[in-house]
């Protein structure tokens, strides 16, 4: 087909015509109907993993592998006539998905495939969820049989899945999980679900809106406030883990683990309370966020300090600091955070900004996720599930694009917030190549913050500021720049972020586990921080890896949400013993 035959093209002709290719098992007219620029984006559908496939011989080598045993047929479209994007829906051999299309002059420009459901396994919520009520083969009641269940798992019968982290990430799995059958264990060291959220320091709220941080099944009230106090988060998912009867270990630290390629299964020593406990699980998700261990500089002579010392996760209240010089080295979110609590204390921090830091203002913030994820977008009609679709139908490579727009826009009309920073000598950036927070946060998720307040106390001088400066050495009673100059100090305060989540693997697993599995989160932008080469997707992250059996799940609230599903469904077919070809893993 010439390019200038599908100009006229709409969804409904365009899917027509690629529905046809693939009943005649005809690649190069199936690939014809992409731009040449075009992608292709697919969870699970046509992959069995996460992928993206820029081009159309990236396409074409996709389907002549797996065109054949996905077998893609009942294309329908939700779209109006002559619309140019829509919803779609299809079968494949292992269940129902849907998709996302996105035209240009009638050809495709992006196109998203995720499954949605297995077939002959489809979860047992809404018209198919259970009756709850007794049956020949079980007659004792709902009580007995949870306490029955919660004795025997680790013990008499084994997890299937062992989830490490009962923060959002590990309960949002878990209750995917749970809903569909799949017997599974989160192990946590905390004493409480939710007490990830209510150790962290006492100012903190979630700084993204409610409409965005829903979990799954269970949505924030329509009174919850839009930005989320982080002991009120702890209280709910407390909550949301009893309520959807999560199997959790809390006291638990996991301690060490080895996989037996023989029995499938790893081998994983737990102490609870205190005591060694042996688990067999099949599978291993790290649900322990995006990070792996605080990072601390080595600052020479730091051991000498005379005060106080603190990683920012060590950090509470500015309470028991009245009175005492506080310094935060670090100029990201939670140095802010900090700062700001200490500057409610009455107390005048200085802030150390050695690198350059993106700034985004909560309104901008919450303006910009309003298409997706707003009371307008709910009032539309635009569910969680489909806003979140929307969310992931766009390509990486494309997003950067979208997004290097949207923060040109966001400079113009922000300028005079930009500019007070800039007066203050607050060293800002956009991204080293101008595409923003977004791309940031999936780069390093590191280098920026969303202002809730602290901002306007580095414009007018509440919190000090020295940027763009690095520490030449800590004496007894001191901070010595690189300049030469000296802040005196009682408190130091590391903002200074974390590790990559590979730590966990290499301390917990071993190092060889990690080095096989390579580097978590990024993309291969080639971006600092994120080496090529270029992958398009998040690496290593609610996909299968190098090390079977081997899992990562972690994220903000949104992405635990979305892609807890589809992690779910992956193990869930392997738990079913379902025929399962990864695509070029």
């Amino acid at each position: 087909m010439a390019d200038t035959d599908a100009h006229s093209l709409d969804v409904h002709q365009w899917i027509a015509q690629f529905a046809l290719a693939f009943e005649r098992s005809d690649v190069t007219s199936a690939c014809a109907l992409f731009a040449k620029h075009g992608a292709w984006r697919d969870v699970l559908a046509f992959t069995w993993t996460i992928r993206t496939f820029e081009g159309r011989n990236a396409i074409a080598a996709l389907l002549d592998a797996r065109l054949a045993n996905t077998a893609p047929y009942n294309w329908t479209v939700e779209a109006k006539p002559e619309a140019t994007e829509g919803w779609l829906h299809f079968e494949t051999s292992m269940g129902t998905c849907k998709g996302y299309l996105r035209l240009e002059n009638g050809k495709a420009l992006t196109l998203f495939t995720a499954l949605q459901d297995l077939r002959d396994y489809e979860e047992p919520s809404g018209k198919r969820r259970p009756s709850g009520l007794y049956d020949d083969q079980d007659t004792r009641n709902w009580l007995d049989r949870r306490q029955n269940e919660q004795i025997r798992l680790g013990q008499e019968k084994q997890p299937y899945v062992l989830i490490v982290g009962g923060g959002q990430g590990g309960l949002a799995l878990g209750a995917r999980l749970k809903v569909n059958g799949v017997p599974a264990l989160i192990v946590d060291r905390h004493d409480h679900p939710g007490d990830q959220w209510r150790s962290r320091y006492n100012s903190l709220t979630l700084h993204d809106p409610v409409w965005y941080d829903h979990m799954p099944y269970i949505p924030f009230p329509d009174s919850w406030p839009i930005y989320t106090p982080k002991d009120k988060l702890g209280d709910f998912l407390e909550a949301y883990a009893k309520i959807m009867e999560l199997n959790i270990w809390n006291s638990t630290e996991f301690t060490a683990a080895s996989y037996d390629d023989d029995r499938k299964h790893w081998e994983v020593t737990v102490l609870r309370d205190g005591k060694p406990t042996k688990l067999q699980p099949a599978h291993i998700v790290m649900a322990v966020g995006n990070a792996g261990f605080p990072r601390k500089p080595d600052f020479v002579g730091a051991s000498d300090f005379a005060g106080e010392q603190y990683h920012s996760s060590e950090y509470t209240s500015g309470e028991g600091f009245v009175g005492k010089k506080v310094v935060v080295i670090g100029a990201n979110n939670s140095a802010h955070d900090i700062c700001a609590d200490l500057v409610e204390h009455g107390i005048q921090p200085t802030m150390i900004q050695r690198s350059s830091t993106l700034v985004l203002r909560g309104s901008t913030n919450s303006k910009m996720a309003r298409p997706l994820y707003s009371e307008e977008a709910v009032e539309q009609g635009l569910t969680t599930e489909r806003a979140d679709f929307l969310n992931a139908s766009m390509p990486m490579r494309m997003s950067e694009q979208v997004q290097k727009q949207i923060w040109t826009q966001v400079a113009e009309a922000d300028a005079d917030f930009y500019a007070s920073l800039t007066q203050a000598g607050f060293q800002l950036d956009f991204g080293e190549d101008g595409t923003g927070l977004f791309m940031k946060y999936l780069r390093t998720a590191s280098g920026y913050y969303i202002d809730v307040g602290a901002s306007a106390m580095v414009a007018d001088g509440r919190i000090a500021l020295k940027s763009g400066i690095g520490v030449e050495r800590i004496d007894k009673n001191a901070l010595v720049l690189s300049d030469g100059s000296e802040i005196p100090a009682d408190v130091i305060i590391y903002a200074t972020g974390f590790g990559s989540m590979e730590q966990w693997v290499k301390r917990l697993i071993s190092p060889d586990v990690a080095d096989k599995i390579g580097p978590c989160w990024g993309y291969g932008s080639g971006a600092a921080g994120d080496p090529g080469p270029w992958e398009g997707e998040i690496r290593n992250m609610w996909k299968p890896t190098a090390q079977e059996g081997l899992w990562f799940h972690g994220g903000n609230l949104q992405q635990s949400r979305f892609y807890s599903h589809y992690l779910g469904l992956q193990l869930k077919a392997r738990f079913a013993n379902l025929e399962i070809e990864v695509h070029d893993q």
